[in-house]
């Protein structure tokens, strides 16, 4: 399950409006916040956040959006969370995310503060952190990054293109490096606004 920036940007409203509100955004509060075109394109993101289990409404009411929370399932071993594996990530060139709908166990331990995801990499870009091809990381939700940490980028104008790379910003340049930790590769420059971070990686795992 990909989420678009747009969607995560959506969930967040969602969280932040009915934190502090004590109730959740109508369509047209949303519509003016992110100045969509009509009620109908609203609609149509919240749908798909349905759809991908992250969001629920009860139909033919007004301000009844509810954030799905994380839970422990049946299936998952005991002191672990079944999380949603969300795609894939790129370790090498960006590549399109693809959507999933499966979710993997996680122990507790291992969970972020805000929501968290799992995604499979694909590419060794990383390996020299210990990142191999095939491996699984856990993603805080985030939409900023401290000078180090390991991002999950969304590359170009939000279409899909998603890479896993350590974060630094040039403030002398006004740039960000995107770098890998593989000599093979390059490093990724991009200025603000032509990249949008998705998350942070907090913990990796790997099936044998």
């Amino acid at each position: 399950m990909y989420v678009t920036p747009r969607q995560q940007e959506i969930l967040e409203f969602v969280r932040e409006f009915t934190a502090s509100h004590g109730y959740s955004p109508s369509l047209e509060e949303i519509q003016q916040r992110f100045s969509l075109g009509s009620p109908a394109t609203v609609h149509k993101h919240l749908k798909n956040l349905e759809e991908k289990g992250l969001l629920r409404k009860q139909p033919h009411r007004s301000r009844s959006l509810e954030l799905v929370d994380i839970m422990p399932d049946a299936s998952a071993p005991a002191g672990s969370v079944a999380l949603p594996l969300m795609g894939f990530v790129a370790a090498g060139e960006p590549i399109e995310a693809v959507e999933q709908q499966e979710t993997f166990s996680v122990p507790e331990h291992m969970l972020g503060r805000a929501r968290s995801y799992v995604l499979k990499v694909r590419g060794d870009s990383m390996i020299e952190d210990c990142i191999q091809d095939g491996d699984f990381v856990i993603v805080e939700e985030r939409t900023t990054a401290r000078n180090g940490e390991m991002v999950i980028a969304c590359i170009g104008d939000g279409a899909g293109e998603v890479t896993l790379k350590r974060y630094y910003r040039d403030t002398t340049r006004g740039v960000v490096r995107l770098q890998p930790a593989n000599a093979k590769y390059d490093p990724i420059i991009v200025r603000e606004g032509e990249f949008k971070i998705q998350g942070v990686v907090i913990g990796v795992m790997r099936k044998y």
